[in-house]
C-alpha cells in the first residue's frame, strides 16, 4: 500500500525523573527534508537522529520537534561567585558604617544580588538519553506512519478510480479509430463527385481515391500508442499495489503515458477522438496532482 507523504506523529517516553516528548509533521517534498529542532543538551544526537528518520521515511519535508525534561536532582547545578558576593557583602557594610546603620549583612540578601548565584543544566551523557530518545522516536514515526499509510489508502482508491477511466476512454478511442479512414473515404469520394460530377470518374479513378485514403490512414494508425498505452495503464495499476516508495515510479510513469495520449491527439484527424483525448488528459492531470502527495 502506498503512503502518503502528509502526516502527523508524536511520541512521549517517561523514565523515572525524566520525559521526552518528539512531535513529528511532514507535507510534500520531492526529496527527504528533515529539520530537527531540540534541546541544547540533545544536539550530540542530532546525527543518530537524522539517520533513524531517514531510516524510515525516504521522502517530504520533515519537520522534527524533540523537547527534553530532566526533573532530577542531578538535572542542574547552582554556582556561587563567592568573590562577588565578598565585594557585595563589604559594599553594604561600608554603607552600614557610613549611615552608623547597625542593620547587619545575611547571606540571603547578597544571594539576591545579580550574578551571585547562577543555575545551569548539568551536562548529560548522551548515550544515557540515547535509548531513551531512540524508543520515543520511534514511537512518533510509527504513528505518523499510520496516518500516512491511512491518507495513502485514500489516494491509491482514487488514483485507481481515475486509471479505470482512462481504460474506459482508451477502449472508446480503440473501438472509434479503425472507422475514421473509412468515413475520410466516404468523405473524399462524396467531395470528388460534387466537384467533378459525371467528370469524376474521368479525373479521379478508384485506384487513386484508395491511395489517397491509404496515405490518410496510415498517417492516423495510433494502434502501436494504444498498445503501449493498455501496458502503461495496467503498470499503473500494479505499482500501486506495491509497499513502500512508489511516487518517482508513478511520475515517471505518467510521463509515458502522458506522450502516448500526446501522440494519439496529434494523430487523431477526428473530432471524436480530439475530444476523448482532451478527456484523457484532463483525468492524467488529476492523477498526477494525486500522485505529487505519494511517497
Amino acid at each position: 500500500m502506498a503512503y502518503s507523504m502528509t502526516g502527523y506523529g508524536r511520541g512521549e517516553t517517561i523514565l523515572d525523573d525524566r520525559r521526552l516528548t518528539v512531535e513529528i509533521k511532514s507535507i510534500n517534498n520531492r526529496f527527504c527534508d528533515i529539520q530537527v529542532r531540540q534541546s541544547r543538551v540533545l544536539q550530540p544526537l542530532e546525527t543518530r537522529t537524522r539517520e533513524l528518520i531517514g531510516r524510515r521515511l525516504s521522502r517530504g519535508k520533515i519537520d522534527v520537534s524533540i523537547n527534553f525534561e530532566d526533573n532530577s536532582e542531578s538535572a542542574y547545578a547552582v554556582h556561587c561567585d563567592l568573590g562577588l558576593a565578598k565585594a557585595y557583602a563589604s559594599a553594604l557594610r561600608q554603607i552600614s558604617e557610613t549611615i552608623a546603620s547597625p542593620e547587619s549583612v545575611s547571606a540571603s540578601q547578597i544571594a539576591r544580588f545579580n550574578d551571585v548565584l547562577r543555575v545551569e543544566s548539568a551536562r548529560i551523557d548522551p548515550e544515557s538519553v540515547w535509548q531513551l530518545l531512540e524508543t520515543t522516536l520511534e514511537q512518533a514515526i510509527d504513528n505518523l506512519m499510520a496516518m500516512r499509510r491511512k491518507e495513502g489508502g485514500k489516494l491509491v482508491s482514487d488514483i485507481k478510480a481515475k486509471a479505470t477511466r482512462l481504460l474506459e476512454l482508451k477502449e472508446k478511442v480503440a473501438i472509434r479509430a479503425p472507422l475514421v479512414p473509412a468515413e475520410y473515404r466516404q468523405r473524399l469520394a462524396e467531395r470528388v463527385d460534387s466537384l467533378l460530377n459525371d467528370q469524376a470518374r474521368k479525373f479521379y479513378d478508384e485506384q487513386r481515391l484508395a491511395a489517397e485514403v491509404l496515405l490518410f490512414a496510415d498517417k492516423c494508425a495510433i494502434d502501436e500508442e494504444l498498445v503501449r498505452l493498455d501496458s502503461h495503464l495496467h503498470q499503473l495499476s500494479s505499482i500501486l499495489e506495491e509497499e513502500g516508495a512508489i511516487g518517482k515510479k508513478l511520475d515517471f510513469l505518467l510521463q509515458e503515458i502522458n506522450r502516448e495520449i500526446n501522440t494519439i491527439g496529434s494523430k487523431a484527424n477526428d473530432l471524436e477522438l480530439v475530444q476523448q483525448v482532451v478527456e484523457m488528459k484532463s483525468e492524467l492531470e488529476k492523477i498526477r496532482e494525486q500522485i505529487q502527495n505519494i511517497e
